[in-house]
């Protein structure tokens, strides 16, 4: 089943209350709340009253995005310690801050073992832990995505996903099967060139792409991020456009 929401940095203008009500007027169901300004590390109160908040507009914490960059940042327990407050199912991190081209055997081991200590720190809270399928990091190919969760190899261990920039459906299509036993959620955007557009003109690319995780049992949250001009009319009726295609 997928479950539709909001990454809150979308709206980094806005409060955690105003992006809670624009999520439930937009008849979503989840927030994935971003540790850099809507609920930064360490704060406990802050945590828990957005966790309060989210549950009395009858919302879903879908995930915390932490920003942490595994194998750079530090203080893991303050993020994990964060996500328990907010109720979130889930700590989303980065696979360090090297493109996969550039990262050496060195590189990679030191990720791994890193993401082996949290997956199993946040195990013991019962969170998952999931990469970003992002430029930059391990997880920027389709071919070192994969890699690195094998090599990982840990049941708490898992991934999002989102379309690489300039690359072919038919790759994009083929990266999202192969992590598929390893999703956890994706964030959802549509991007020509680095350029932002309404998702209505990318939605026979979106309904391949839902198709294909609609295709398993396991829960997952589509997570509207980065809308065109940052703008809150688009984002409704992005997530209009979602609702359909999910319902069609």
């Amino acid at each position: 089943m997928i479950y539709t929401g909001l990454v809150s940095i979308t709206f980094r203008q806005l409060t955690a209350e105003q992006v809670i009500k624009i999520v439930k007027e937009s008849d979503q169901q989840a927030i994935e709340w971003g540790g850099d300004i809507h609920v930064p590390h360490g704060d406990i109160m802050r945590a828990r009253e957005v966790c309060k908040l989210t549950k009395k507009a009858g919302l879903i914490t879908a995930a915390y995005g932490s920003y942490y960059r595994v194998g750079i940042s530090q203080n893991f327990e303050k993020v994990l310690e964060t996500a328990v407050a907010l109720g979130a199912p889930t700590i989303r991190v980065w696979a360090g801050d090297k493109a996969s081209d550039e990262a050496d055997k060195v590189w990679w081991n030191k990720v791994i073992v890193e993401s082996r200590q949290i997956a199993q720190m946040a195990q013991e809270k019962g969170i998952k832990v999931a990469y970003e399928y992002h430029a930059n990091t391990l997880t920027d190919t389709n071919e070192t995505a994969i890699e690195l969760l094998a090599e990982v190899n840990h049941p708490n261990m898992f991934t999002y996903w989102q379309p690489h920039n300039d690359k072919t459906m038919q790759y994009r299509l083929a990266g999202l099967s192969q992590v598929l036993p390893y999703l956890c959620n994706m964030h959802v955007f549509y991007w020509k060139n680095k350029k932002r557009y309404p998702l209505s003109e990318g939605k026979e690319r979106w309904k391949k792409y839902l198709e294909v995780v609609s295709s398993t049992k396991e829960k997952h949250f589509a997570m509207l991020e980065f809308v065109k001009d940052d703008s809150v009319a688009q984002y409704v009726e992005d997530a209009k456009v979602l609702k359909e295609l999910l319902d069609s």
